[in-house]
């Protein structure tokens, strides 16, 4: 059910909320189950525009069906890319924002199957935002490219990736850490670049070897850093994630 708590809005962002709700509800039942902060993510994804707003959410709403159906993404649409170790857990950064590894050096683009992968991405991201705790949204992502070169390079997949996150999880990226990166990504990197939103743009931040440590120290304390980048935490492959929480 929809729930009023949350966050700093103002009354005024509130008001737009409500409004949000009345024309999402007359449309989509649905909106019902939804509480009021995933409104307002996507009311602030359009710069508050309730409008466009609306219209963003109850797209996001009919996309969930056919992605997610059941709720859930089915596990045979992911097994593969699961397989693969392209994401981890991590800790948590000094906010308490849980943390995402993302690992593109064992995606392969010639194995990529493209309906497959973008379930893949859907698992992943519900997964990450089911661990933002009470008093959060986002979550910090830290992108390791070490070892990436140019069979592992698929425009179509990261662009698909970005359009998932930006349309049907608004406001849910914190920030994006991109390390280890080759000078070979960065041809790929413009390619991507004009399908990013200008919000989502500047949460990209790349991040040179030498100011590697101070930047994730910054971030996050050694105790949640993945041991991997000299900390002290072990991360947990995704596929093992899951088999832990359905223990």
């Amino acid at each position: 059910m929809a729930s009023n708590a949350g966050g700093d809005a103002g009354e005024g962002e509130w008001l737009k909320v409500a409004q949000m709700r009345a024309v999402a509800e007359a449309q989509d039942p649905h909106a019902k189950e939804v509480d009021n902060l995933t409104l307002r993510r996507f009311l602030r994804a359009r710069d508050h525009n309730v409008e466009k707003a609306s219209a963003m959410f109850l797209k996001s709403l009919r996309w969930r069906k056919e992605a997610a159906p059941g709720g859930s993404v089915p596990l045979d649409m992911v097994q593969r890319d699961l397989a693969d170790d392209k994401v981890c857990m991590g800790g948590v950064d000094r906010t308490g924002r849980p943390i995402l590894l993302a690992f593109p050096a064992n995606h392969l683009s010639a194995k990529r199957d493209m309906a497959h992968f973008k379930s893949f991405i859907v698992y992943a991201l519900d997964n990450i935002c089911a661990r933002i705790p009470r008093g959060q949204e986002k979550f910090l992502c830290i992108v390791d490219l070490k070892g990436w070169g140019y069979s592992n390079c698929d425009i179509r997949a990261y662009i698909a990736a970005l359009e998932i996150m930006q349309s049907y999880y608004p406001e849910r990226l914190a920030k994006a850490m991109m390390i280890h990166v080759p000078y070979m990504f960065m041809k790929a990197w413009k390619m991507i670049y004009p399908f990013i939103d200008d919000v989502t743009r500047d949460k990209f931040v790349f991040v040179d070897d030498k100011s590697l440590q101070e930047a994730l120290r910054q971030e996050i304390d050694e105790s949640q850093m993945p041991d991997t980048l000299g900390g002290k935490l072990t991360p947990i492959p995704l596929k093992n994630y899951t088999r832990s929480l359905s223990a």
